[in-house]
């Protein structure tokens, strides 16, 4: 019976890697389905991502590929629903759109649960039949509340991804850590000009003409993660602060989702601070 695989490939460039990577390929009885390559000429680094399809096991396809190129990172990917944690504070609208596209099949995930430092959003998650937990931050210190997050999370078994969705806390160093580049951020693309609870407001103020949303991987430096999706709408003068944030939140969960999907079909290469996207 015939598997289908994806195949991540990122090694310093060099003559004749797609050659050696096709002659893998060939040599295993595998049909390339779908290719895409670049080189990044500043740093030297080749990336390439291949579906392929045939009668051989992830692990023999792999080992056959790292022969040929001792110097590569590769990952030979078997596509399957990946397990997502949300985590979201008070703000509804990108947990509900995301919530929203899980029910129509529209994302290849499974949400595993959401996780609130408050419990206003219960009744919409519950509405998924997806489980809800409330871990409260007030009176604790940052560390001790994230303590209780991680173990929380490791009842869940394997994490592929955390998803914050409107999550208005800052995650310390040592939960970062512990996920690296597999927690998604969504915010406004205000960020550094706008800050604080009403960025809108104070676009409105400036009279801006494009509001938009960046979604990143999180890092230590806030906001300042490898950028996975971006968009922009236009407004003018006949909005008010509120229809600009409407129109801003719309954005949000396009490009959330926009991001989510590129994640969980594993189309996303990171390399310093910036993204590699097939």
């Amino acid at each position: 019976m015939s598997s289908s695989y994806r195949v991540l490939i990122d090694a310093p460039d060099e003559k004749g890697l797609v050659y050696r990577i096709s002659k893998v390929f060939l040599e295993k009885d595998l049909n390339i389905e779908k290719n895409d390559e670049f080189v990044d000429e500043k740093s030297g680094k080749f990336f390439m991502r291949s579906v392929v399809k045939g009668k051989i096991g992830e692990e023999e396809l792999e080992e056959a590929l790292k022969r040929e190129l001792p110097n590569a990172t590769i990952r030979v990917i078997t596509p399957r629903k990946k397990r997502i944690v949300i985590m979201a504070t008070k703000e509804s609208h990108v947990l509900g759109d995301i919530l929203i596209r899980h029910y129509d099949g529209e994302l290849p995930i499974e949400i595993v649960a959401v996780i609130s430092n408050y419990d206003l959003l219960r009744p919409l998650v519950e509405k998924f039949r997806i489980d809800y937990f409330h871990l409260p931050h007030h009176n604790m210190e940052r560390d001790q509340h994230e303590e209780g997050i991680l173990q929380l999370l490791q009842l869940f078994g394997k994490i592929d991804y955390i998803v914050l969705a409107k999550y208005m806390r800052i995650l310390t160093p040592n939960f970062v850590e512990r996920y690296e580049n597999r927690i998604i951020n969504i915010h406004h693309s205000f960020l550094p000009a706008f800050i604080g609870a009403n960025p809108y407001k104070q676009a409105y103020d400036r009279g801006v003409k494009i509001i938009g949303a960046t979604a990143h991987f999180v890092n230590n430096d806030l906001d300042e993660g490898p950028i996975i999706a971006q968009d922009v709408i236009r407004v003018d003068h006949t909005y008010s602060w509120q229809q600009m944030r409407k129109a801003g939140r719309d954005v949000e969960k396009v490009v959330l989702a926009r991001a989510l999907a590129l994640a969980v079909e594993d189309r996303i290469f990171v390399h310093a601070n910036k993204t590699v996207i097939f």
